[in-house]
Parts: structure tokens; sequence; C-alpha cells
């Protein structure tokens, strides 16, 4: 009986933990490998509805810096993106209308590989990175990217994507090789703390 009373009293202190810390936030990624096809903008945009997450970030949309519309799922106003003219690459980043989102600095490239938010979610400072890595020389990419927005990155930065690049003995399959890039990477990540 003693036991249970503890784990009670800890369960207790461990939700109130969570009240404090605010609302639920869930973000989901993926890449879409293009988003030209009417069919599958509707089968992405059932999906997102089906998740409902906070945040929805995609990668590989393929699209044009005019083709935003696309991009549109009821219940995510919030559209923000980063594409190539060429119809290559892209990433974009959908924020849902139930929550309380103030952009305050947005960065891209005009490549499509890399949209960076900075704002506000429910009044507390964040820092979202969508990143589509190139299929080669990803881990270079990514190191000199982060080394470009280090004075962006603090305790508050998410940084989700395709890095295309296995930056653990679990993301690799026994083809692929651990090289010196994918070292640096690593070294970088801990020397940022991410």
């Amino acid at each position: 009986m003693g036991r249970e009373t503890k784990e009670t009293e800890e369960n207790r202190k461990t939700r109130h933990k969570m009240v404090v810390v605010g609302p639920h936030v869930s973000i989901i990624t993926l890449n879409v490998n293009g988003l030209n096809s009417p069919i599958k903008r509707h089968r992405v945009a059932g999906w997102i509805k089906e998740q409902d997450p906070t945040i929805c970030c995609l990668q590989e949309t393929h699209l044009s810096p005019k083709d935003k519309h696309r991009l549109r799922v009821k219940g995510w106003r919030t559209i923000l993106q980063a594409n190539n003219e060429q119809k290559k690459a892209g990433v974009a980043i959908l924020i849902s209308d139930k929550v309380d989102f103030k952009a305050k600095q947005i960065k891209k490239d005009k490549e499509g590989q890399y949209i960076m938010i900075k704002g506000t979610l429910h009044q507390e400072d964040i820092t979202l990175i969508n990143i589509y890595a190139p299929n080669t020389g990803a881990p270079k990419f990514v190191k000199q990217l982060l080394i470009e927005l280090k004075e962006d990155i603090n305790n508050n930065t998410i940084i989700v994507g395709d890095l295309n690049t296995p930056l653990t003995p679990m993301d690799r399959t026994s083809r692929q090789k651990i090289n010196k890039e994918i070292i640096e990477l690593n070294e970088k990540l801990d020397q940022m703390d991410l």
C-alpha cells in the first residue's frame, strides 16, 4: 500500500510538471518525393489531417515558389516554404490553426534545401529548421548549414528533415560506411550541443 501511494504521488508531481510546461506540441516530418500530382497532394493532406500535428514539415516538395496554393490543407493556414525554380528539392512547414504561432524571422535558401523559422508558439520562443540535404555531399552540406545558422540555434531549436546521412549505426544499412564527413558532422552536432 505504501508503495502505491508513493507511485501515485510521483505521478501527480509529474502531471503537475507537465501542466506547467504548457500545451502539448507534436511535430511530424515526411519526405513526400514530389507534390505535383493532385492524387499525391490529396493523400498527403489526408495524412496530415489524420495525424493532426501542431507542425508538419515536408521535404522534397518539388514545387516552385508560386505553388504555395498546392500545399493548402484545411486547418493549416500558415504555410512557409523554400522552393527551387526548377521544381527540385523544396521544403515546407505547415502550422496548425489550433495553435498560437507568430513568426518573427524566416531564413531560407533559393535552392529549396532548408527553411528556418524563429517565432513564438504559445508565447514560448521556438526556432524550427526543416532541412532537405542533397543526395551527394549531404554531411558537408548539413555541417556548413549549421555553421551558417549557428547564431540562430539555441536550446529552443528543433531541427527536422531528411539529412540523407546516417548519423548513427542504427541509421545506416550494412553497406553504408561512416566516413570522415559524417564523423565531422557528428562532431559539429556535439559541439553545438544538438
